[in-house]
């Protein structure tokens, strides 16, 4: 029984994870509402699921990688909630209450992980990863390259005409307003983060299959995706929270080019992402 309640518990930390990320970024008192309501009956229902799995188990301390992962995630709600009520820290939702989520994820599957029934079913979770990430990866390309875009276009506006830059300057006459490049750079910014998110997740339950089992989640790939991934919140909340625009947003989406290539070397020494013949 307690597996309900911890499958009901990973809905509502889905939802509060869903729900900090337009209450901090916009501000917006009606998701700020949502988050606390879905967070703190997932921390209740979280509580009961422990408590409950540990007086059938007749021990005062869980045992297991997934009975321990539960724990942990536990612990770094209540931190976090702790720390929202003393200091008013609402944006370390950011980080934690999806940490949380991957931390009750995995144990909520079951003691032995998920099964897929077929070999199609499968194979349709792994093309819906790829996908999902492919979608993230685009985007976040496409932000880079309108960011560059923007820095261009501001170097010609504000250049001053010289003898034989005429022809130069016309030839970028195509680049659309600085307001649209910053708006398109953000949004695809926006639309890829969902992306990466839901393709982790994925991979997540994927991995409960491969015959590497836990040592799964120290693929150097797979390390390289959630640094991403971190990267990716941090380059939101700056964007965000401290109104970085225009050139400067462009050279700090510029350092996450540098972290996406960094996923893609990583490839070369992957156990289980490598392109080539394994």
């Amino acid at each position: 029984m307690y597996l309900l309640w911890l499958r009901v518990a990973v809905i509502l930390y889905a939802a509060a994870a869903v729900s900090i990320f337009p209450s901090v970024l916009h501000n917006a008192e009606r998701w700020r509402k949502s988050c606390v309501h879905f967070g703190g009956m997932a921390f209740f229902f979280h509580f009961v699921s422990l408590t409950e799995m540990l007086i059938q188990a007749h021990r005062w301390m869980p045992v297991g990688e997934r009975e321990m992962e539960s724990l942990l995630g536990f612990v770094v709600i209540g931190l976090y909630f702790l720390l929202w009520w003393l200091y008013g820290a609402i944006s370390l939702g950011l980080f934690t209450l999806p940490a949380t989520f991957l931390l009750s994820f995995i144990p909520a599957l079951g003691v032995t992980g998920y099964t897929f029934p077929s070999q199609g079913v499968r194979m349709s979770w792994l093309v819906a990863h790829i996908i999902a990430l492919l979608l993230a990866y685009a985007a976040l390309c496409l932000s880079l390259l309108t960011s560059g875009l923007y820095l261009v276009q501001e170097r010609r506006i504000k250049a001053k005409p010289k003898p034989g830059a005429k022809q130069i300057a016309k030839f970028f006459e195509w680049l659309p307003p600085l307001d649209t490049l910053e708006r398109i750079a953000l949004a695809t910014l926006q639309f890829g983060f969902p992306c990466m998110t839901v393709g982790l997740i994925i991979g997540s339950v994927l991995a409960q299959e491969t015959a590497l089992g836990a040592a799964y989640f120290r693929d150097p790939k797979v390390i390289a995706s959630f640094v991403m991934w971190l990267v990716y919140v941090m380059l939101l909340l700056v964007r965000q929270s401290a109104g970085l625009r225009g050139r400067r947003a462009a050279y700090v989406s510029g350092a996450v080019l540098v972290v996406m290539m960094a996923v893609w070397v990583a490839n070369l020494i992957s156990r289980v992402h490598g392109f080539g013949p394994q």
